[in-house]
């Protein structure tokens, strides 16, 4: 859906009289797609660029190449800020790695062209918000108690390797933006993944609970926010109990 609409909005830009203004337009409202695109399918000639997705949230835009390779890069891009944001989520997302019962993204960082992505493998599945209200209730539970145990993991966690980026007050380590960025196998309906950390940080368990559900209606109505703080509360009394 991205694609063709960054691609229809690029075409029409073509009608707009005053060169200065298109360029403007595919700066600040396309975020220079094109360039970027075109960047990354000179840096990788070995990949099948004929089956492309965008995609688009937060800081970054993206490209889902061949349902194998995701590789993201800031919207508005300037090499200093978009080089240093990219590499404190690999370095976040390097830590938890082997601690997160999850998967989570395994990102390698690809300059080309003046240009910093980060690039990982695809995780096949189905977002975990766009199921229907009553799909995300049937599950809630079992869902539920899978990110419970992903925060438990996490956020109890303290790796030393991102110990300088604990800057902000808090009492762990959260992925701060679950709701959006829950994969789901669509044969087993278990929970896959947890991609996009660009706004992980050291916060407070409350706003982990809430930033599960906050963002969208469906989430919030469906009980998984319950479920989520009931299995949580539950492992931490077995953990104290032992």
């Amino acid at each position: 859906m991205w694609k063709l609409f960054f691609e229809t909005c690029d075409f029409l830009c073509n009608f707009i009289p005053v060169g200065k203004w298109r360029r403007e337009l595919r700066q600040n409202r396309l975020y220079d797609y094109r360039k970027k695109y075109r960047a990354l399918r000179a840096a990788f000639p070995e990949l099948n660029f004929r089956h492309t997705r965008m995609i688009k949230g937060g800081w970054n835009i993206g490209f889902i190449v061949d349902n194998r390779y995701v590789f993201k890069i800031r919207k508005f891009y300037d090499a200093a800020s978009g080089a240093e944001k990219i590499l404190r989520e690999k370095r976040i997302t390097d830590a938890f790695a082997a601690i997160s019962p999850i998967q989570i993204p395994k990102i390698d960082i690809i300059e080309t062209a003046g240009y910093t992505f980060y690039k990982y493998d695809f995780i096949p599945g189905k977002n975990l918000n766009t199921f229907s209200l009553k799909t995300i209730s049937k599950n809630s539970w079992e869902w539920g108690r899978q990110l419970a145990e992903f925060i438990n993991a996490v956020h109890n966690s303290r790796p030393a390797a991102i110990d300088d980026l604990r800057d902000r007050a808090g009492d762990g380590w959260n992925h701060n933006d679950i709701c959006n960025n829950i994969i789901v196998d669509k044969h087993t309906m278990k929970i896959i993944g947890l991609i996009d950390w660009e706004y992980s940080g050291w916060g407070t368990l409350e706003t982990e609970f809430r930033n599960c559900t906050q963002f969208s209606k469906k989430m919030a109505k469906s009980g998984i926010g319950i479920a989520i703080e009931l299995e949580y509360h539950a492992i931490q009394k077995k953990n104290r109990a032992k």
